[in-house]
């Protein structure tokens, strides 16, 4: 009996690596095409009334789709059968993201789980009533630092003085992205699960989910809004939370 739920869980871990690295494949390739179409060749006319605020739009959420992949990989379920492999995938796509340092991510990720909700929760405010913009100044102090900033200042000056990078392409399809998507992280992946409210949270997670359909919840967080489901599984790669929720 063992032996054959060992057998299972190896078939499972198999099919979800390989899953896991198709996915963040078609995540980071998409953001990178993404990324220097806008970026080198965005031209701005007439056309941009539409296609500038669309291909921005999908620039941020491409930004959180680089995210919740790494957050997948801090917890290992990206692709469990090639650890090394989902930690590189991880590393990257922080990287790309604006300069993260994955080991440090990732420690801080697995204190806001065990101490989530609590004043040792470096995701959460602990200060009432938890507004929304102190809070979330509280969440970009807390993961933006000294190297980030050196990081865009780099990348900044290379693409405007080695590339010859159009200003307004740079800031409004690289830096102003990026920062939307923290505000998209935050307000559906942290505020809105995390925020103390009325009606009192289940239990010890300290955490809710929305009731969004899958098409809103994957537009918004990459269904990282069904936050309950991760804390209590937080195994569960992002593409399966619907699943884990329909069940709960």
């Amino acid at each position: 009996m063992e032996a054959d739920k060992f057998v299972k869980l190896k078939v499972k871990n198999s099919r979800q690596t390989l899953f896991g690295i198709l996915i963040a494949s078609a995540v980071v390739a998409t953001w990178i095409m993404t990324h220097i179409h806008s970026v080198f060749y965005f031209k701005w006319g007439i056309h941009a009334i539409i296609s500038g605020p669309l291909c921005f739009l999908a620039i941020s959420w491409l930004y959180v789709g680089l995210f919740i992949t790494a957050h997948d990989c801090m917890h290992g379920s990206l692709a469990p059968s090639l650890p090394r492999l989902n930690d590189a995938i991880g590393r990257l796509c922080l990287f790309l993201y604006i300069g993260f340092f994955f080991s440090e991510l990732k420690k801080k990720h697995y204190l806001h789980h065990h101490y989530s909700g609590t004043v040792n929760d470096p995701d959460f405010y602990a200060s009432p009533p938890h507004g929304f913009c102190r809070w979330y100044w509280s969440f970009l102090t807390e993961y933006f630092g000294w190297s980030q900033l050196l990081f865009i200042i780099i990348v900044a000056i290379s693409y405007l003085l080695v590339f010859n990078v159009s200003f307004l392409n740079l800031l409004f399809f690289w830096a102003m992205p990026a920062l939307g998507s923290s505000l998209q992280l935050f307000y559906f992946g942290t505020y809105l699960p995390h925020r103390p409210e009325k009606v009192p949270f289940a239990d010890s997670h300290l955490a809710r989910s929305n009731n969004y359909n899958w098409l809103v919840s994957l537009l918004t967080c990459f269904h990282f809004g069904y936050h309950y489901e991760h804390h209590c599984f937080p195994n569960v790669p992002w593409w399966n939370l619907p699943a884990i929720r329909g069940k709960s």
